[in-house]
């Protein structure tokens, strides 16, 4: 097929995911978590959660095992994570049945070549990231058409606009974002009356827990991400980037 012909069948294809989406979010704009995570389920096509077993991560886990326990559930483990998280996993994953869940790590022969001495952190964390989060994730994803994430707007300043359906540039994917609404006390009141199990290190000062060495506790006060990458103008790991660019593309609801 001569290339202006690709080109063009792959512009409508991209038209045809973002109207889409953007009939999604003007269907789900006054709809609950719930239900979004019910039409992402359902109209999304096959689609995985991902999470990463973090402070609120219970959440969707266990939304989506409500609603479907076989739902596929990604676990980066990136093998720098604390070791309480590692337990956790395992916890959650026992105590809501879920029957899916799928554990993805870097290629060993990518980290013997670029992270030999488990150090990249130190001097690069956006290599270190793309190394052991972002590939990995990247490769587990290719076979889905859409991704569940836990982002809410009120996390960073990136995620200010978030809606519930955006179309990932450069993927072809529909990533969903059921709790973009929400605020810290929905959060905390969804863990409390469905008596979820909390992340041990939450009460240890870590609102936001990511890779051991990359995460801090936050002070009173601070911002709940202000241990991630603390010192740095990084605020993302780099899952919800494309070609290094922050990717938010679909209905403007």
């Amino acid at each position: 097929m001569p290339l202006d012909e690709i080109q063009t069948e792959l512009g409508a294809d991209r038209q045809e995911l973002t109207n889409k989406v953007d009939l999604l979010n003007a269907r789900f704009r006054h709809h609950s978590a719930t239900d979004v995570m019910h039409g992402a389920l359902e109209e999304a096509g096959d689609i995985a959660l991902v999470s990463s077993f973090g402070a609120e991560s219970v959440v969707l886990l266990h939304m989506a095992a409500v609603i479907d326990k076989s739902t596929p559930v990604l676990f980066v483990d990136t093998q720098m994570l604390f070791a309480e998280t590692l337990v956790y996993q395992q916890d959650v994953s026992e105590r809501l049945g879920l029957k899916n869940l799928r554990i993805i790590r870097a290629d060993q022969d990518d980290i013997d070549r670029d992270d030999p001495y488990g150090a990249l952190n130190s001097h690069d964390t956006d290599a270190c990231c793309m190394l052991r989060k972002t590939l990995p994730l990247q490769r587990a994803l290719s076979g889905y058409d859409g991704w569940i994430t836990g982002r809410k707007r009120f996390q960073s300043g990136t995620r200010s606009e978030l809606n519930f359906f955006e179309v990932e540039d450069g993927t072809g994917r529909i990533k969903v974002n059921p709790l973009a609404h929400w605020a810290p006390d929905d959060v905390r009141a969804y863990m409390e009356e469905n008596r979820l199990p909390r992340h041990p290190m939450v009460a240890k000062g870590y609102p936001s827990i990511g890779c051991a060495p990359c995460t801090s506790p936050v002070k009173e006060g601070e911002d709940p991400r202000a241990g991630r990458w603390r010192n740095e103008t990084k605020e993302e790991c780099g899952i919800h980037f494309v070609d290094g660019k922050m990717v938010r593309v679909g209905a403007k609801t």
